[in-house]
């Protein structure tokens, strides 16, 4: 029973792992192509979020192996694999419940992990990317990861879900966590401005919270940043894109700088 369990805790490590890597690769390769010299200079920050994310793969793995675990071999969970054990209606509303209740844990715990103790103790290193990039969607200590991985194997045993709409949840989670700090704005306008976009958390509105910290604490949602008064509207990307031009120039100049003195030895 115990490696059974262990091997469900590594497959799911990977899982989560190479789900990482590929999305966070996937947009910081758009980054590139969209925005070219978004990220220069910040190879040694992108390796640190690149690690650290890493270990928050299996911190997120090894509960939801758990559990996947216990789902096969023991029916834990409400996870339903025949469609005809709920209205297919339920299906998208099922989505909608996962999501709203996982914005609710994300709004709250990590408005704590804004209070001087946690944040110095744990929530601090993810702020420590300055900007922060495709790659530091998980870039979490171990605490604040734990705090994240306990939230969607918790709900599988309270709201029933089938397993193409939980993967639908991931999904979600994990294209709006990468998007929301790769240092742009993907979506369409009138998803992060006007009715909707006074509702939906995407990009413009996150990078407000990494610029003043102390607001915009949402995941997927501004219900809950409104309703508290946390809510500092959307940034723009003009100072972050103007400081990686520079760097990006400093870059250029210093790579000249060293093809000249091995010219000049030469």
């Amino acid at each position: 029973m115990l490696t059974a369990i262990l091997l469900s805790a590594a497959a799911m490590t990977l899982i989560v792992a190479v789900r990482y890597v590929a999305t966070s690769g996937g947009f910081a390769l758009l980054t590139r192509v969209m925005h070219p010299g978004l990220y220069a200079g910040l190879d040694p920050q992108v390796r640190r979020e690149i690690w650290w994310s890493m270990a928050s793969a299996a911190i997120f793995g090894v509960p939801a192996g758990v559990v996947a675990w216990g789902w096969r071999q023991h029916g834990w969970t409400r996870i339903y694999e025949d469609w005809g054990d709920h209205p297919l209606w339920y299906a998208p509303v099922s989505v909608a419940l996962y999501l709203i209740a996982h914005d609710a844990w994300f709004y709250w715990t990590h408005r704590w992990m804004h209070r001087p103790r946690p944040f110095r103790i744990a929530h601090a290193l993810h702020h420590a990317s300055r900007p922060p990039t495709a790659w530091a969607a998980m870039a979490f200590h171990p605490w604040e990861a734990l705090t994240g991985a306990v939230v969607i194997p918790s709900l599988v045993f309270v709201i029933p879900i089938h397993p193409a709409m939980l993967g639908l949840v991931l999904t979600v989670m994990t294209v709006m966590g990468v998007t929301n700090h790769m240092g742009w704005e993907m979506f369409p306008r009138w998803m992060w401005q006007g009715r909707l976009g006074g509702w939906l958390i995407t990009a413009s509105h996150h990078q407000r919270h990494h610029e003043l910290y102390g607001c915009n604490y949402g995941l997927y949602f501004r219900f809950w940043d409104r309703l508290c008064g946390t809510d500092r509207g959307v940034g723009d990307f003009a100072r972050d894109h103007a400081r990686a031009a520079a760097r990006a120039a400093r870059t250029a100049r210093d790579a000249a700088g060293g093809g000249d003195a091995v010219r000049g030895r030469g």
